[in-house]
């Protein structure tokens, strides 16, 4: 029996747990050496409560500056406590920035990455014109934090009808940045290269007063895509590109042809939803 099933074994419970964070102070999810990270600091906290130590696997990672309203963790426990007890002993020990919303104890083979059927994030951008013929517009600082502050004159119609166009399954490498270690994990599994292929199942924005919102859902997204989709969208809305051209920019499988990259602070993880069936041939990845 390799190590790793012996630590699959050795977990007295398995635990889902739905995580909120201002991601503004944050170098992302991911552990980093000498950095602040949500994974770290929310392994720190469960140390304190369980005296385990454990590393939460996210359901993926979010960027230095990134938000999620429902990031998921799983973690294995040997501890028996009750998941209200678990849930504010948590929240009692991480600082105001991080918030776990819900822990609740799971079928074994549960894990954050296994059996998504979808994500939900939303990007934020406020206007300073709204209209055209209003005085420009000044951002609240309590409000900076979490969209993109946007000087540009944008045609919201424009970057409506170019996000539909991103609807259903398509090849997305043209909005997505290069992945180090996505790349080295294919490489190890898969000789012909990454899959870039996924399913959008929702692409929409929507204004309401000073603030333009897109809500992207899918079975699955690539480093950066919904920041590079929202760069896109801005260079339509802006007149840069036309909504013909963001169709080319998809066919042409190449990164250099989309917008710019958007801001990290507008971007936040609003959902991820599960197959949560336990599955019957082993641990999920």
């Amino acid at each position: 029996m390799t190590e790793k099933r012996k630590e699959r074994k050795r977990f007295k419970t398995r635990w889902k747990l739905v995580v909120a964070y201002d991601g503004t102070d944050y170098s992302g999810w991911q552990v980093q050496p000498e950095r602040r990270t949500i994974q770290q600091t929310l392994a720190d906290a469960i140390q304190s409560v369980t005296g385990e130590r454990v590393l939460p696997q996210g359901s993926g990672r979010t960027d230095a500056g990134v938000h999620a309203f429902g990031q998921v963790a799983s973690i294995g426990l040997y501890a028996d406590i009750p998941e209200d007890n678990l849930l504010r002993a948590l929240n009692r020990i991480l600082p105001g920035s991080i918030r776990v919303m819900e822990a609740r104890p799971m079928h074994p083979k549960f894990h954050a990455r296994g059996k998504v059927l979808s994500k939900t994030y939303i990007y934020r951008i406020f206007l300073r014109r709204p209209k055209a013929d209003m005085t420009e517009r000044i951002c609240p600082p309590e409000r900076a934090r979490y969209l993109w502050d946007c000087p540009l004159r944008l045609d919201v119609e424009a970057m409506q009808a170019a996000a539909q166009i991103v609807a259903g399954e398509h090849d997305f490498t043209s909005f997505a940045a290069f992945d180090p270690d996505r790349s080295a994990r294919i490489a190890k599994q898969d000789e012909n290269g990454p899959d870039n292929i996924r399913t959008i199942f929702r692409s929409e924005w929507v204004r309401a007063n000073d603030e333009l919102t897109y809500t992207v859902s899918g079975n699955g997204f690539l480093h950066h895509m919904v920041r590079n989709l929202v760069g896109t969208f801005v260079a339509v809305g802006e007149g840069r590109f036309s909504v013909d051209d963001v169709k080319e920019i998809l066919a042409a499988k190449d990164r250099g042809r989309a917008g710019a990259t958007a801001p990290p602070q507008g971007l936040a993880l609003l959902e991820v939803i599960y197959d949560e069936t336990p599955s019957r041939h082993g641990a999920q990845p």
